[in-house]
């Protein structure tokens, strides 16, 4: 049993590599593709020159790319597997970028008393500025919206004392 769980998860990973690479070359750029597994999670790494043209604005070509090959790995597969795609590490960069500006506007609406509402985000992105600003008492913070991209309201909370 263990064998076949290692073979299938090899076959996954093989499978998301070659459909990515495939796909890439098919748009007429040149790149390297590595894949692996993380906590169940199909994770492809590209590295290209062309990164532009694979992420887009606020990675929204990215985004469209992963759904595409997550839809043809898994109508492939006949089981789901959640994959994660990357470019040139724009995610991690991404991730860090908003952690940043989550914590600047963290020290705004302390500083001046007063809500702002920053956005629209996807679910990834509002995870990981949920997750800087619920570590301060001193603010709370909502998402406003519906659909898959949203808003998020910071909101200075009274002095607990």
């Amino acid at each position: 049993v263990k064998m076949e769980t290692v073979e299938r998860n090899v076959d996954n990973v093989e499978l998301g590599r070659n459909f990515t690479s495939e796909l890439i070359r098919l748009m007429g750029i040149d790149s390297k593709v590595k894949g692996f597994l993380i906590d169940g999670e199909l994770h492809i790494d590209v590295k290209t020159d062309k990164e532009r043209r694979l992420i887009g604005k606020n990675g929204k070509a990215l985004d469209s790319l992963q759904l595409i090959i997550n839809l043809m790995i898994n109508k492939k597969l006949k089981h789901s597997i959640h994959l994660v795609l990357d470019i040139n590490n724009y995610r991690k960069r991404r991730e860090e970028h908003l952690k940043k500006m989550a914590f600047r506007w963290g020290e705004g609406v302390k500083k001046k008393g007063k809500e702002i509402i920053v956005g629209p985000f996807n679910a990834r992105e509002r995870k990981v500025i949920h997750s800087v600003l619920k570590e301060d008492p001193l603010i709370k913070t909502e998402t406003l919206g519906t659909g898959d991209i949203k808003r998020i309201k910071i909101i200075p909370l009274k002095d607990k004392d």
